[in-house]
């Protein structure tokens, strides 16, 4: 049964915590309201997906500095100070995926993640080159929950979608794979992921 799936994994906020925060909380000395408001209206998620979708970080910077020419070093240091960004590992999820290797269980990654960046993750995270297969956004300049990535992803690994559980933290991406016949699990955390693994038989209690 357990080998009859296999399991797709989310990156940030699933296996790794991501948190420009990390950063910038350094870059305002803490003052939170100053980084909330650069994170608002400077260097947004909107911003950030666009580098998510294909679009390099100099073209990203460089768009922005011309909006905010006050605020160069602080653009540039989401680039530069990339890995100041990372929280660590999601450990009960690392923990996860320890087991599903062991027990023999295909396990790929689908993430919408800059292909510029990500070396620098896999560089620090021994787990990310776990996965039998890695599709991030940035390489086929998709975004999930846009159902193109999904097909591109399926296709990529010659996955049928009956046969793939699908593990995001985001619903929305959860419910995009769901229609395309995947079975899907929103990650609220490891205990809970856990559970519903040993529910379908991927992983015994």
């Amino acid at each position: 049964m357990a080998h009859h799936y296999v399991a797709i994994f989310d990156l940030g906020g699933v296996v790794i915590d991501w948190n420009p925060r990390y950063l910038y909380r350094k870059l305002f000395d803490g003052n939170e309201t100053a980084m909330e408001d650069f994170l608002a209206t400077v260097c947004t998620p909107s911003w950030n997906d666009q580098q998510d979708a294909g679009r390099s970080f100099a073209e990203g910077c460089n768009s922005l500095k011309l909006l905010h020419p006050g605020k160069a070093e602080l653009i540039d240091a989401w680039f530069q100070r990339y890995d100041e960004m990372f929280g660590g590992e999601i450990p009960g999820t690392v923990d996860i995926l320890r087991e599903l290797r062991s027990r023999g269980v295909p396990t790929f990654a689908l993430s919408n993640w800059s292909a510029e960046t990500f070396p620098i993750a896999v560089n620090r995270f021994e787990c990310l080159s776990w996965f039998n297969g890695v599709l991030l956004s940035g390489e086929v300049k998709l975004l999930k929950p846009d159902r193109r990535i999904f097909e591109v992803f399926l296709h990529t690994f010659q996955i049928q979608p009956n046969r793939a559980i699908y593990i995001d933290d985001r619903s929305e991406n959860v419910e995009a794979a769901v229609k395309l016949g995947m079975r899907g699990i929103v990650f609220t955390d490891s205990r809970a992921l856990r559970a519903e693994l040993t529910r379908v038989g991927l992983l015994v209690d």
